[in-house]
């Protein structure tokens, strides 16, 4: 299944302004994908116990290019061996979808700047031919952003607290 698949990264990218798991969505839906996968990040009203009110993601200068490298390297090795994989372009885009290749389309962002509750902080979406590799790939995607992107969350709670998570991980 996943030997036969080339990839097409659509978007990875750090964002200031509001994303959306429907924009994700739409971004990597084709004729070719039996399934898309979707994750969204979303600000929640609590942390360890105590009431959040909103929270701010900062993201180190070289963030926006460490985003870009972890999809890649992602990429990288789920391509088969020997080139950027599967059928050239000419029969993979051929109309009715003729060649052995089926794109897996990826989608990912994360916000950067101040976010209020139930506003999604990071967005991922695949598509693919089949649901396996669709949800592998997002899961890894969701993972990988997650461990290696260099963003730190600044939680500000009801009572008047604030706290750095990731910060010195």
């Amino acid at each position: 299944m996943g030997t036969e698949s080339t990839f097409e990264v659509v978007h990875a990218v750090l964002s200031a302004e509001p994303i959306s798991v429907d924009q994700a969505i739409a971004a990597v839906e084709s004729d070719t994908a039996g399934a898309v996968v979707s994750f969204s990040g979303i600000v929640r009203n609590h942390d360890g116990g105590k009431p959040v009110e909103r929270l701010s993601y900062s993201a180190h200068p070289t963030a926006h290019q460490v985003m870009a490298d972890v999809v890649a390297a992602l990429v990288a090795e789920h391509t088969p061996a020997g080139g950027p994989g599967g059928a050239p372009d000419s029969e993979r885009d051929r109309p009715g979808g003729g060649g052995k290749s089926q794109p897996v389309r990826i989608w990912a962002a994360h916000r950067i700047g101040m976010l209020e509750v139930g506003d999604p902080a990071l967005v991922c979406a695949v598509s693919a031919a089949h649901r396996g590799q669709a949800f592998e790939v997002c899961s890894e995607l969701v993972d990988r952003i997650k461990a290696q992107v260099p963003i730190w969350k600044e939680q500000f709670f009801t009572d008047g607290t604030v706290e750095w998570v990731g910060a010195g991980e």
